[in-house]
């Protein structure tokens, strides 16, 4: 099966919605012409050079990453960099390179909710609700068309409060207006003040779904103009956010616990700090560098915290209060991929992708 990158793009933007990235970070599609048509994919965390000579040898035009290709800006593709390097070849041999970050971190279901599964946590929830991503939205509609609109809205996205859809709010009113010359009201006369029996419909969206819903909205509404209002919210978005928190099937002592996650994410080393002398039952994660929610994790009562890339200084933050755990970076966000896989296949059963079999992982152990 082949498919237009266009189509692939869009389709992984809206699962994984680019909204939610950091503002540092650079997912979307890095390297390709939308309207290439492509045969297969390749999974991968990172893109190297040896990823892109797998993909060309394997015959995959198509390499989706967790890790950008492309963060900072570039002046030139001249070869300089292993950057540059890997642009231009990727761009000799057809190869397009999409990738997801913390988008994929942040989305329902992401990497850290996927680590969580692998270390079999039950009871398992976002440890720190993505915010200043939802949206109120508010229509005025009159009563013979609202359950269109609401059908019309609810399709494209909108209604999604945690476990619950299709959750809206209507209250009854009068709505004023008075049409000029060039107008066809839908009630009332142009050139006179018409009051009209309407209802305020209310829902909720998420901000990466503004077009969709609104154009669902325009469409089914039958005014000319339509009065709407969208409003940002302080809400959190309580499937979504950073890292993840979870309860372990038993008590572990931390040693036993320690040797458990090595074992568990296939750590050639893991560093921890100093033990606490407690046993190990609530346990909170964040694949990658999640040192930042350290702090959450403490406040949450989490007995160990999982993640790579701790520095020095911020073991000593643990102050007997929490285990804390680096197993690498690669280590707690290889199953990326996994999530990546789920959701193509998920709408394009038939489109060819593979896993690299080639170890990304700049680190090494003696």
């Amino acid at each position: 099966m082949k498919l237009l990158l266009k189509e692939l793009a869009a389709y992984l933007d809206s699962e994984i919605p680019l909204s939610f990235q950091e503002s540092y970070d650079n997912s979307g599609l890095q390297v390709g012409s939308p309207d290439d048509e492509k045969s297969s994919a390749l999974l991968t965390l990172d893109v190297t050079e040896a990823v892109i000579r797998e993909a060309a040898a394997s015959g995959c035009d198509v390499i989706i990453s967790h890790h950008p290709l492309i963060f900072g800006g570039l002046k030139s593709i001249g070869g300089k960099t292993a950057t540059e390097r890997i642009i231009s070849e990727a761009i000799k041999r057809n190869i397009a390179v999409y990738s997801a970050h913390t988008n994929l971190d942040a989305f329902d279901g992401g990497v850290s909710m996927r680590l969580a599964g692998e270390l079999g946590l039950k009871d398992v929830r976002v440890l720190s609700p993505l915010k200043n991503r939802l949206l109120k939205l508010v229509a005025f509609v009159p009563e013979s068309h609202l359950d269109n609109v609401r059908n019309a809205v609810f399709e494209a996205g909108a209604g999604v409060i945690g476990n619950y859809d299709r959750c809206g709010f209507t209250l009854k009113g009068t709505g004023s207006f008075r049409g000029g010359e060039d107008t066809n009201p839908f009630s009332g006369k142009k050139g006179s003040e018409s009051f009209v029996n309407e209802l305020r419909f209310e829902t909720i969206l998420f901000s990466h779904n503004i077009s969709r819903v609104v154009k669902a909205l325009l469409a089914s509404h039958p005014y000319e103009e339509v009065a709407y209002d969208l409003y940002p919210l302080v809400n959190a978005n309580i499937r979504a956010g950073m890292g993840a928190i979870g309860t372990t099937d038993a008590d572990y002592d931390e040693i036993e616990f320690l040797n458990a996650v090595a074992e568990k994410l296939g750590a050639a080393g893991v560093r921890y700090s100093q033990l606490t002398g407690k046993k190990v039952r609530k346990v909170a994660l964040c694949g990658g560098s999640g040192s930042f929610l350290l702090g959450e994790a403490i406040a949450a009562g989490a007995d160990a915290f999982i993640t790579g890339d701790i520095k020095y200084h911020t073991f000593a933050e643990a102050e007997n209060k929490i285990l804390i755990v680096d197993a690498g970076h690669y280590e707690t966000e290889k199953f990326a991929t996994g999530i990546i896989y789920d959701l193509i296949i998920k709408k394009f059963p038939k489109f060819a992708v593979r896993f690299s079999g080639t170890n990304t992982n700049p680190i090494n152990y003696l």
